[in-house]
Protein backbone atom coordinates (compact mmCIF):
# COMPACT_ATOMS: atom_id res chain seq x y z
CA UNK A 1 0.00 0.00 0.00
CA UNK A 2 1.30 3.44 -0.90
CA UNK A 3 1.75 5.76 2.06
CA UNK A 4 1.36 9.48 2.16
CA UNK A 5 4.18 11.96 1.68
CA UNK A 6 2.52 15.21 2.75
CA UNK A 7 1.40 15.83 6.29
CA UNK A 8 3.58 13.15 7.86
CA UNK A 9 3.77 15.16 11.07
CA UNK A 10 0.06 14.71 11.75
CA UNK A 11 -0.33 11.30 10.09
CA UNK A 12 -1.70 8.42 12.11
CA UNK A 13 0.70 5.57 12.86
CA UNK A 14 -0.14 2.11 11.55
CA UNK A 15 -1.37 1.10 15.00
CA UNK A 16 -3.53 4.25 15.23
CA UNK A 17 -5.06 3.50 11.80
CA UNK A 18 -5.87 -0.06 12.92
CA UNK A 19 -7.47 1.24 16.12
CA UNK A 20 -9.55 3.83 14.25
CA UNK A 21 -10.72 1.29 11.66
CA UNK A 22 -11.57 -1.21 14.37
CA UNK A 23 -13.41 1.15 16.72
CA UNK A 24 -15.30 3.58 14.45
CA UNK A 25 -18.70 2.35 13.30
CA UNK A 26 -19.47 4.36 10.14
CA UNK A 27 -17.48 4.92 6.98
CA UNK A 28 -18.29 7.11 4.00
CA UNK A 29 -18.00 5.31 0.67
CA UNK A 30 -17.49 7.11 -2.64
CA UNK A 31 -18.20 5.37 -5.94
CA UNK A 32 -18.59 6.66 -9.49
CA UNK A 33 -21.97 6.67 -11.26
CA UNK A 34 -22.29 5.90 -14.97
CA UNK A 35 -22.13 9.65 -15.71
CA UNK A 36 -18.87 9.93 -13.74
CA UNK A 37 -20.52 11.82 -10.89
CA UNK A 38 -19.58 10.75 -7.36
CA UNK A 39 -22.03 8.80 -5.23
CA UNK A 40 -21.37 9.03 -1.49
CA UNK A 41 -23.01 6.92 1.20
CA UNK A 42 -22.44 6.12 4.88
CA UNK A 43 -22.19 2.45 5.82
CA UNK A 44 -21.24 0.10 8.60
CA UNK A 45 -17.98 -1.73 8.00
CA UNK A 46 -15.39 -4.01 9.55
CA UNK A 47 -11.61 -4.01 9.29
CA UNK A 48 -9.71 -7.30 9.45
CA UNK A 49 -6.26 -5.72 9.73
CA UNK A 50 -5.68 -5.81 5.98
CA UNK A 51 -8.98 -5.13 4.26
CA UNK A 52 -12.14 -3.11 4.81
CA UNK A 53 -15.38 -5.09 4.38
CA UNK A 54 -18.84 -3.73 3.54
CA UNK A 55 -22.08 -5.68 3.77
CA UNK A 56 -23.96 -3.86 1.01
CA UNK A 57 -27.43 -4.14 -0.47
CA UNK A 58 -26.89 -5.68 -3.90
CA UNK A 59 -29.72 -3.69 -5.49
CA UNK A 60 -28.23 -0.32 -4.63
CA UNK A 61 -26.58 2.49 -6.54
CA UNK A 62 -23.32 1.62 -4.78
CA UNK A 63 -23.39 -2.02 -5.94
CA UNK A 64 -24.29 -0.97 -9.48
CA UNK A 65 -21.39 1.49 -9.49
CA UNK A 66 -18.89 -1.05 -8.13
CA UNK A 67 -19.86 -3.68 -10.72
CA UNK A 68 -19.22 -1.17 -13.50
CA UNK A 69 -16.16 0.54 -12.01
CA UNK A 70 -14.65 -0.87 -8.79
CA UNK A 71 -12.55 2.22 -7.99
CA UNK A 72 -13.42 3.78 -4.65
CA UNK A 73 -12.39 6.06 -1.84
CA UNK A 74 -13.54 5.43 1.72
CA UNK A 75 -13.19 7.82 4.66
CA UNK A 76 -13.35 6.83 8.32
CA UNK A 77 -13.01 9.72 10.74
CA UNK A 78 -13.76 10.99 14.20
CA UNK A 79 -13.67 14.12 16.32
CA UNK A 80 -15.85 17.19 16.62
CA UNK A 81 -13.80 20.33 16.90
CA UNK A 82 -11.00 21.18 14.47
CA UNK A 83 -8.26 20.17 16.92
CA UNK A 84 -9.97 16.79 17.49
CA UNK A 85 -10.36 15.73 13.83
CA UNK A 86 -8.62 12.50 12.88
CA UNK A 87 -9.22 9.98 10.16
CA UNK A 88 -8.03 7.94 7.24
CA UNK A 89 -8.90 7.85 3.55
CA UNK A 90 -8.46 4.49 1.84
CA UNK A 91 -8.32 4.21 -1.95
CA UNK A 92 -8.44 1.16 -4.11
CA UNK A 93 -10.88 -1.19 -5.79
CA UNK A 94 -13.81 -3.06 -4.32
CA UNK A 95 -14.25 -6.71 -5.16
CA UNK A 96 -17.38 -8.76 -4.43
CA UNK A 97 -16.55 -11.80 -2.28
CA UNK A 98 -18.70 -14.87 -1.79
CA UNK A 99 -22.29 -15.50 -2.85
CA UNK A 100 -24.26 -12.51 -4.16
CA UNK A 101 -26.65 -12.04 -2.50
CA UNK A 102 -25.60 -13.80 0.69
CA UNK A 103 -28.34 -15.94 2.22
CA UNK A 104 -26.22 -17.72 4.82
CA UNK A 105 -27.17 -21.11 3.38
CA UNK A 106 -24.05 -21.26 1.20
CA UNK A 107 -20.66 -22.47 2.36
CA UNK A 108 -18.40 -19.40 2.25
CA UNK A 109 -15.25 -19.94 4.35
CA UNK A 110 -13.67 -16.77 2.91
CA UNK A 111 -16.39 -14.79 4.74
CA UNK A 112 -15.90 -16.37 8.18
CA UNK A 113 -13.70 -13.56 9.52
CA UNK A 114 -15.67 -10.53 8.24
CA UNK A 115 -18.98 -12.09 9.32
CA UNK A 116 -17.65 -12.86 12.81
CA UNK A 117 -16.29 -9.30 13.14
CA UNK A 118 -19.50 -7.75 11.79
CA UNK A 119 -21.76 -9.76 14.13
CA UNK A 120 -19.56 -8.82 17.11
CA UNK A 121 -19.40 -5.13 16.20
CA UNK A 122 -23.04 -4.51 15.27
CA UNK A 123 -24.92 -7.24 17.11
CA UNK A 124 -25.61 -10.58 15.55
CA UNK A 125 -27.84 -13.42 16.58
CA UNK A 126 -27.81 -14.64 20.19
CA UNK A 127 -25.32 -17.36 19.18
CA UNK A 128 -22.96 -14.64 17.85
CA UNK A 129 -23.52 -15.49 14.20
CA UNK A 130 -24.36 -13.09 11.41
CA UNK A 131 -27.95 -12.50 10.26
CA UNK A 132 -28.48 -12.79 6.49
CA UNK A 133 -31.53 -11.43 4.69
CA UNK A 134 -30.71 -12.46 1.12
CA UNK A 135 -30.46 -8.79 0.04
CA UNK A 136 -26.82 -8.07 0.88
CA UNK A 137 -23.43 -9.11 -0.44
CA UNK A 138 -19.86 -8.56 0.70
CA UNK A 139 -17.47 -6.06 -0.83
CA UNK A 140 -13.78 -6.11 0.11
CA UNK A 141 -11.40 -3.18 -0.24
CA UNK A 142 -7.73 -3.96 0.18
CA UNK A 143 -6.32 -0.43 0.13
CA UNK A 144 -3.81 0.54 -2.54
CA UNK A 145 -3.26 3.96 -0.97
CA UNK A 146 -3.98 5.48 2.43
CA UNK A 147 -3.77 9.02 3.74
CA UNK A 148 -4.42 9.91 7.36
CA UNK A 149 -4.57 12.94 9.61
CA UNK A 150 -4.75 13.65 13.29
CA UNK A 151 -5.28 17.28 14.25
CA UNK A 152 -4.75 16.31 17.88
CA UNK A 153 -1.04 16.21 16.97
CA UNK A 154 -0.98 19.83 15.78
CA UNK A 155 1.37 21.98 17.80
CA UNK A 156 3.28 19.08 19.31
Amino acid sequence: METQRRGRKIALTGAEVDTLLTEERVCRVATLTSSGAPHLSPLWFVWDGTSLWLYSIVRSQRWTDVRRDPRTAVVVDGGGGFTELHGVELRGRFEPVGPVPRTGDEDAPELATPERLFAAKYGGRPDGSMFHDGRHGWLRLTPEKAASWDHRKLGR
